[in-house]
């Protein structure tokens, strides 16, 4: 049995909790600042410290970051300073600054196990999509595009959309940031990106301080072309994948999780599904599943800390090619 501290206990705080309890973990202290606009009931079982120091000092095994995004590092590197495991949220911080450093270095010099809450990783049909280009069948891959869309003020019904930290520069929000779960898995599917070029804007009727529009598009090593989009105004919502290759094509719908793969030298369709009963859930589930292997030893990381860094490389890149009107390129 491992000891856990849950650092912010908004949304994502509470589905990891729940997901930990699943797990048979029941030694669970929370750290809250009490900003949360969700109902105490399910948090009553669990003990409660105001003060990140005294919550520490009580040497928990692991702590799983999910507060806000601007104050991330503010948890992450004195809990690092202690020894604790990291499952930090994404994007890991909101710009690669001092403190962005400093954790990376304790990280080293203590050996922490990180892990990075991309949880579209861990879904099981984008896996066999990666198995799948991986294996060449599909021949070279030529380009592809992601299109995600939602309405914001439905994410969080319970809550003022314009209060949340998705609404707010001064939390670290924005639709890059929000929503930057492309710029990590597209990296995991297609490799390193030589390239990026983006426009963002704040264009809808939406009360934000933040940009609520990005297109981006991306070059990789592997000579792949692809784009990525995202707003927080579409409604109905949609996340889909789109891949062109030279011998076939793929398309993935994460409302359903399903994928279709045409393969050109038979003419025909093929359909990858989740398990029977599968739900956005098993996603965090089997990620938090993953993060207790990983403290008890012999796996690596499946989005380490550096796959933090290089999704976080991304999203700066994205905010300085719309600011200076530039392609950002990237050095091996």
């Amino acid at each position: 049995m491992l000891k856990f501290l849950i650092a912010g206990l908004g949304s994502i705080g509470r589905r990891h909790l729940r997901n930990l309890v699943t797990l048979g973990q029941r030694d669970i202290l929370l750290y809250r600042t009490h900003q949360s606009t969700l109902p105490d009931d399910e948090l009553a079982p669990f003990p409660v410290e105001t003060n990140l120091g005294i919550a520490l000092a009580q040497h928990p095994d692991a702590v799983i970051v999910t507060n806000p995004t601007a104050h991330h590092m503010n948890v992450a590197i004195p809990a690092a300073d202690y020894g604790c495991h990291l499952l930090l949220e994404k994007p890991i911080a909101p710009a690669w600054d001092k403190q962005v450093d400093d954790l990376v270095r304790i990280v080293d010099e203590q050996k922490i196990q990180t892990l990075v809450g991309f949880q579209f990783r861990f879904h099981p049909v984008l896996e066999q999509i990666k198995a799948v280009l991986s294996s060449g069948e599909l021949g070279r891959l030529f380009s592809f595009r992601v299109h995600w869309g939602e309405y914001l003020p439905d994410w969080h019904p319970w809550e003022d959309y314009r209060q949340s930290y998705a609404a707010r520069a001064d939390l670290g929000g924005g639709v890059v940031n929000t929503l930057c779960h492309p710029l990590d898995y597209v990296r995991w599917l297609f490799g390193e990106v030589e390239s990026l070029s983006a426009l963002t804007d704040q264009v809808s009727d939406l009360e934000l301080d933040v940009e609520d529009l990005a297109e981006i598009v991306l070059t990789f090593e592997n000579d792949c072309i692809g784009s990525i989009h995202l707003n927080y105004f579409q409604r109905p919502p949609e996340h889909t994948l789109s891949i062109t290759c030279e011998k076939g094509h793929i398309d993935w719908d994460n409302a359903t999780g399903t994928a279709r793969i045409y393969h050109s030298g038979v003419g025909k369709w093929e359909t990858l599904s989740p398990p029977a009963g599968f739900e956005r859930n098993d996603l965090f589930l089997e990620e938090m599943r993953h993060f207790l292997a990983l403290i008890a030893g012999g796996t690596e990381s499946r989005c380490s800390l550096h796959d933090g860094l290089c999704a976080l490389a991304l999203t700066e890149a994205v905010h300085r090619s719309s600011r200076e009107n530039c392609v950002i390129k990237f050095t091996k």
